[in-house]
């Protein structure tokens, strides 16, 4: 076989970042977390109820991911699945505010701006405990679907409403689902954000180079998540859901032993808000609690923790 003949594996460079395969590798590095902890646990509950896609708001199509397994067609307005959601904002949200506040844990809000604004409330809970909020969007919409310049405008408009509904402009970014080949750029662009979390790969923050600037990325989980309710090959029972999240942990603090890690849980007041999943949140909670060497924290903290004791130019960057 001639080398012409020969199959080269290669991606293309016009279509946004280059792929990371390798990450870490073998060398993964040893973490100090605050008070040897063997585990950095980050809650993240989306707040994205009242900013979903609906007939009302002038979408052109109603909203999915909801409890129902049912469809209605898009010319018709989904008052079912709008009260799904309208569940999460009116009683899910004060069902985990409450457990949150009597376990006295702080927890990061991967919140869309115009969810703050229809609900004043939630964003005056953020301010009093002092909990995250990490922007999820203007909108909780889909940003692969923008243009370059829409996106720019939605981000600074998403920095601007949250600054003024929870009174601190949020130093995190998650995208709904995944971010536009464009995200990152605009993110360091756009300035004051110290991480984002659009990426799903990895135990442990790490460092990526976007025009030049050492950018840090917290990879969130779609495994430890409620989302698992609701889909086809997810958890039916709170007890599910419970053995899932201890057994991950368990087995994270395990290895914390000798490379503490970190560990993120995806939580939504629609899903997790009912009150036989609540439960199953609170018993896991409890459970960490009693275990002991966990450090239960925002995601900002992490963030500042990492670029504190894990500058870029002591590791390779992604």
């Amino acid at each position: 076989m001639s080398d012409a003949d020969t199959p080269r594996f290669t991606e293309r460079d016009d279509m946004g970042p280059a792929r990371d395969v390798v990450g870490y590798g073998r060398d993964v590095p040893t973490v100090s977390w605050p008070g040897g902890a063997r585990v950095a646990l980050s809650l993240c509950l989306n707040w994205e109820e009242g900013s979903e896609s609906s007939l009302i708001a002038g979408d052109g199509r109603n909203e999915g991911l909801a409890e129902i397994p049912y469809l209605i067609e898009p010319q018709y307005r989904d008052l079912a699945v709008e009260s799904v959601y309208e569940y999460g904002s009116r009683a899910g949200i004060w069902r985990l505010q409450r457990l949150f506040d009597s376990l006295d844990v702080p927890v990061t809000l991967f919140g869309a701006a115009v969810a703050f604004e229809r609900n004043p409330e939630v964003a005056a809970w953020v301010r009093e405990r002092d909990h995250e909020v990490c922007s999820h969007g203007w909108r909780w919409e889909e940003v692969w679907r923008l243009g370059r310049e829409t996106e720019r405008a939605h981000i600074r408009e998403a920095v601007r409403s949250i600054e003024e509904t929870c009174g601190r402009r949020p130093v995190g970014w998650y995208c709904r689902y995944g971010p536009s080949i464009h995200t990152r750029e605009l993110l360091v662009e756009e300035g004051g954000f110290e991480y984002d979390s659009d990426a799903y790969n990895d135990d442990l923050p790490y460092y990526k180079e976007v025009t030049g600037t050492q950018h840090l990325v917290l990879p969130y989980s779609f495994t430890y998540n409620d989302g698992k309710f609701v889909q086809a090959q997810g958890v039916s029972s709170p007890s599910d859901f419970f053995d899932l999240l201890r057994t991950g942990y368990d087995y994270l603090w395990e290895e914390g032993a000798t490379h503490p890690r970190m560990m993120s849980i995806g939580l939504h007041p629609r899903l997790i808000g009912q009150a036989a999943r609540t439960s199953a949140l609170r018993d896991f909670l409890r459970y960490v609690q009693d275990k002991g060497d966990v450090w239960i924290t925002r995601r900002m903290d992490i963030a500042r923790h990492w670029a504190a004791h894990h500058p870029p130019t002591d590791r390779k960057t992604a």
